[in-house]
């Protein structure tokens, strides 16, 4: 069967060309009865438009390019697919790439997705210190990783730690560690200070002021297993009873190395994580979390890059708040002798 076109497709609905192509982009000069017609036709014939060609004549790709750097992180493929979702209902399609977190891998990413003529560009930076240039005239949003001279959407990662933390001391744990994120990492930064702002005034039942303890992870399991133990593997009266991980991963990992060390959860540790990946809500105990709002975050980023949300200033992201989702990781301390005797 020989190839239809927009002309065999006009012909056949009794229009001009040019009404077809304005069915084919929206346009709202096309009454309801003329665009279900053609609708109709279109179905009927199976005539698809070559998308390139649409392009290159409108000059809109309708294709949002998406830079991340670690597809194999729940975190980010979740982005990508609110991201599809978002752009779909918008008409558009995405493209999505991994710069592997390496910055020239990242620029060259950013190049190719210019050259595929895309409509604008969601980037997660690299968590390396450099500058990123985006392609003349293309318009370009920061997601999750903000930097000063580009626009950004994200969710406010300082105040979300805050509500973890908060919730830790509110169940009368005061020997709350934190799993930070690595270093030079915008998130975890936040993340920690959040953690910090918290535990600064925190004081024990005592009175005697709380020092905070932390160290620096990856955004994995396995670092998460790795910081878990080390603070973990303390004499008991020094031991936390709650750790605050910077992410997900980290705190799944952290459960491990406590189920490894025979520390039962939540009798003898409580553990929150940060993100709210599907996972946390499967494995044993499911996991306590600050739940970061994706589908607004991602929408935010295709309507300001569409132009249907104002693009944030520079210097001022758009910020969402995240969201507490208490489950099975988390539970008062379990107070021990010496503290029982104090509290009297």
């Amino acid at each position: 069967m020989a190839k239809r076109g927009i002309k065999d497709v006009a012909e056949r609905a009794g229009v001009a060309v040019g009404t077809v192509s304005r069915v084919l982009n929206d346009h709202p000069s096309v009454t309801a009865e003329v665009r279900a017609r053609v609708k109709a036709v279109i179905h009927e014939l199976g005539y698809r438009p070559d998308p390139f060609a649409r392009s290159m004549r409108s000059k809109v790709s309708r294709l949002i390019g998406i830079v991340i750097p670690d597809l194999t992180n729940p975190f980010f493929a979740e982005l990508v697919q609110c991201a599809e979702r978002a752009a779909s209902e918008h008409g558009h399609n995405v493209i999505f790439m991994s710069s592997f977190d390496d910055a020239a891998k990242e620029a060259d990413r950013l190049a190719q997705l210019a050259g595929r003529k895309v409509d604008g560009i969601i980037i997660v930076p690299s968590n390396s210190p450099h500058a990123i240039k985006a392609p003349k005239g293309l318009p370009l949003i920061t997601v999750d990783r903000l930097l000063p001279d580009h626009p950004g959407v994200a969710a406010d990662h300082r105040a979300g730690a805050r509500v973890a933390v908060e919730y830790l001391a509110g169940l009368g744990h005061r020997r709350i560690a934190c799993i930070a994120g690595p270093s030079g990492s915008r998130p975890a930064e936040d993340r920690l200070q959040g953690y910090l702002d918290v535990m600064r005034p925190l004081r024990d039942h005592r009175g005697a002021k709380v020092e905070p303890l932390f160290v620096n992870a990856a955004f994995d399991y396995e670092s998460g297993r790795a910081a878990g133990t080390f603070l973990l593997a303390r004499p008991r009266a020094e031991r936390p009873t709650a750790i605050f991980a910077s992410s997900d991963q980290q705190a799944i990992g952290c459960l491990r190395a406590a189920n490894d060390l025979g520390i039962p959860l939540p009798a003898g540790l409580s553990i929150v994580g940060f993100d709210g990946i599907p996972l946390s809500n499967l494995i044993t105990p499911r996991l306590t979390t600050i739940v970061q709002p994706m589908p607004e975050i991602a929408d935010a980023a295709i309507s300001s890059l569409l132009g249907r949300r104002k693009m944030p200033p520079l210097g001022k992201p758009d910020l969402f708040q995240c969201e507490l989702a208490v489950r099975e990781s988390s539970a008062e301390p379990v107070l021990e002798p010496a503290a029982i005797n104090a509290s009297r």
